[in-house]
């Protein structure tokens, strides 16, 4: 309701200054006061309108209160200071419309988005840094359809990529196996481990033997080709890793609908109909000399092409043509003929806005306990799927040293012309994962007294260092059922298992939200499982605190809910929110009111975390009213189903947001 009505006092904003001064203002600014007793809105907007209007700010803010005549579920509007003007909601009216949760008719962009999320190589076990991805990747998703838009979720798979002819150089040459000795171990319940350790122990082999490395590159040929013994075990190496993965990922409940492998972007020839229309349209260059001769490039991001005059090779005539500078080349094609990842990303992202013309084959691959299907690429595939691609907007949740990459793929869009999609595609980076030396210590890592004093440990798949994701949720969960079993040992056990793991899950899901995306996070238990402070546990507890109000009054939460504004009139809540008397409860229920205000800011600066922010404020502020109004204890009636109508409202936003952030609420904490 809160943006509802922000959007309401805009809309009549820019009808009275039109009218009155003649004026289109396309962008205007709506602030919050720093205090509830100021108002629920504050406008800078005279000092915008200062130059313009040639008047002082003052005047101006002066001039609007007079004439912007009355807003619908406004009360007042006043000056104050050198020009800003203080707006005040009619509080009875929003607090009534909040209680019967009112869902104003939103304008809803047309055409559904694309979220490209985690994106694992399928070569070894998910980490912790793999975590930071998915969950943000996937609550994007949730904010995206609490938004109403219709979101399709893309995991994409590098089968074919160094990584994985890593692991299968390690199976073939370092442990000899056998294709069929490989796929009995692939049927092993945590395969992805076993990856992990070979994954490591392949980068020391390279180092042992200047030849060894041949052995990559051959790999990475046969896999690429495809239909031979060597692409076959990076295929059943791969698959066996993905279902890994997804039962990893399943456990935080997150969920993909598609998963598209880069050897059908291969073999169902992506990359020729993608390198055909480059070539055309003059956004890839042949280099015959230095030191990328024979590849196909293009400008790094930000580059450009320069014209220069020179002899044209074989011709003997001078003529102006197109070079890019040797330290500004982009290789997307290499000399050998083999593609490099970004090339494949720029077929890959022509699909995605349905621009290349072909498709993938499709079948089922994987099922979710709740029935959800996951489809995969394939070259052939099922007749019947859904429709994927031809989308109108894409993020990719890539970490932040993908910049380049992502920013060469939006600079092909526009090379070829479709600059809408261009401007579609956002990145949405993120910085690394690390851990703080208690963390590394405690799951058992050897740290020097250097490390020892560092803000943060980094972590390396390829050194074998570092937290696999199934490890760190084992060991979240671990510490969690520790503290329910000495709180609730008369819970069953499978009771306290499933509550365990909704703090655990909570824990780790909030830790990872509440950074900003330019943040590097160092994670540590102890922070994230604590049951004080800016945590998950924190924010849950709040939540099941508002429930007991209503257990420990005989009174079921969800009828109580249901019910509506019934029992309090509009002359109740004016009476119990009026005023400076009614500021401190009027300050939580606009809290509460600003979810979906909230939502909206999260999607438009592709930022969740001012989503943990505003959970971990309306829990503070739940729980100062908890400790301050003693509910279940009030003798007037009327005064105390307003403030059980409080409780309710806020316990309903506080698991509402939880929710866009993927976090359950456990029955008792």
């Amino acid at each position: 309701m809160y943006r509802y009505l922000e959007r309401r006092l805009v809309e009549h904003l820019r009808e009275f200054l039109k009218r009155t001064y003649g004026l289109e203002v396309s962008n205007t600014v709506v602030e919050q006061p720093p205090k509830i007793e100021f108002g629920e809105y504050a406008l800078p907007l005279a000092f915008e309108l200062a130059r313009k209007l040639r008047k002082a700010p003052r005047k101006i803010a002066e001039e609007i209160v007079a004439g912007i005549g009355t807003i619908p579920g406004f009360e007042t509007f006043e000056v104050a200071g050198g020009g800003y003007i203080n707006v005040r909601v009619k509080r009875a009216e929003l607090a009534g419309a909040l209680t019967a949760d009112e869902s104003p008719v939103e304008d809803i962009p047309a055409g559904k988005v694309l979220v490209e999320h985690s994106s694992i190589n399928p070569n070894k076990a998910a980490h912790i840094g793999h975590l930071r991805n998915a969950i943000l990747g996937d609550t994007f998703v949730r904010l995206l359809r609490f938004a109403g838009r219709e979101v399709d979720v893309q995991n994409y798979i590098d089968n074919t990529g160094v990584q994985v002819a890593d692991v299968v150089v390690g199976f073939l040459h370092i442990e000899q196996k056998s294709r069929a000795q490989i796929e009995a171990l692939a049927a092993a319940p945590r395969f992805d481990y076993v990856c992990w350790d070979l994954y490591a122990r392949v980068s020391h082999w390279y180092e042992e033997d200047k030849a060894n490395p041949r052995a990559r590159a051959d790999t990475l040929r046969a896999i690429e080709e495809g239909n031979n013994e060597t692409a076959a075990i990076a295929d059943l190496i791969s698959v066996a890793v993905l279902k890994r993965h997804l039962e990893t990922m399943d456990r935080l409940d997150i969920e993909y609908d598609f998963l598209p492998r880069e050897s059908e972007i291969l073999h169902l020839h992506f990359w020729d109909a993608a390198f055909g229309k480059l070539k055309e349209a003059g956004v890839l260059t042949y280099e015959a000399v230095g030191k990328n001769a024979g590849c196909w490039v293009m400008p790094r991001a930000g580059r450009a092409k320069t014209l220069t005059t020179g002899g044209t090779e074989g011709t003997g005539e001078n003529s102006i043509g197109e070079n890019i500078a040797e330290e500004d080349q982009k290789v997307i094609v290499r000399s050998n003929g083999t593609v490099g990842y970004v090339g494949k990303d720029i077929a890959y992202h022509m699909w995605k806005f349905g621009l290349l013309g072909r498709d993938f084959g499709y079948r089922k691959f994987y099922r979710y306990p709740n029935a959800h299907e996951c489809w995969i690429s394939t070259t052939d595939g099922e007749k019947d799927h859904p429709h994927f691609g031809d989308v109108a907007e894409i993020y990719n949740v890539i970490d932040a040293r993908q910049s380049e990459a992502q920013n060469t793929v939006i600079e092909a869009l526009r090379g070829l012309g479709h600059d809408e999609a261009a401007d579609r595609y956002t990145h949405f980076s993120y910085e690394m994962v690390a851990l703080t030396p208690r963390c590394a210590a405690e799951l058992g890592y050897t740290l020097s007294e250097e490390d020892k004093g560092r803000a943060w440990i980094e972590v390396s798949g390829r050194k074998g260092f570092g937290v696999k994701a199934d490890d760190l949720l084992d060991a979240l969960i671990g510490a969690a059922r520790k503290e329910v079993d000495a709180r609730h040992a008369e819970l069953s056990d499978a009771e306290r298992g499933g509550i365990a793991a909704q703090i655990a899950i909570g824990a780790l899901r909030y830790f990872m939200l509440k950074f900003t995306k330019p943040s590097v996070i160092a994670f540590d238990f102890k922070e994230a499982l604590s049951f004080e402070g800016d945590t998950g546990p924190y924010v849950q507890y709040a939540a099941v605190r508002a429930t007991n109000i209503f257990r420990k009054g005989g009174l079921d939460v969800e009828s109580f809910s249901r019910e509506g504004t019934v029992g309090v009139s509009a002359e109740d809540f004016d009476k119990y929110l009026g005023g400076a008397a009614g500021d401190d409860i009027w300050e939580l229920w606009l809290a509460a009111a600003k979810t979906s205000y909230v939502v909206s800011q999260c999607i438009a600066a592709t930022e969740p975390a001012y989503l943990a922010k505003h959970t971990f404020q309306l829990a503070q502020l739940f729980n100062t009213f908890y400790h301050r109004y003693p509910i279940l204890s009030e003798t007037d009636e009327g005064r105390k189903k307003f403030l059980l109508t409080t409780a309710a409202v806020v316990r309903r936003e506080l698991n509402r947001a939880l929710g866009v952030m993927g976090i359950t609420v456990p029955p008792v904490m």
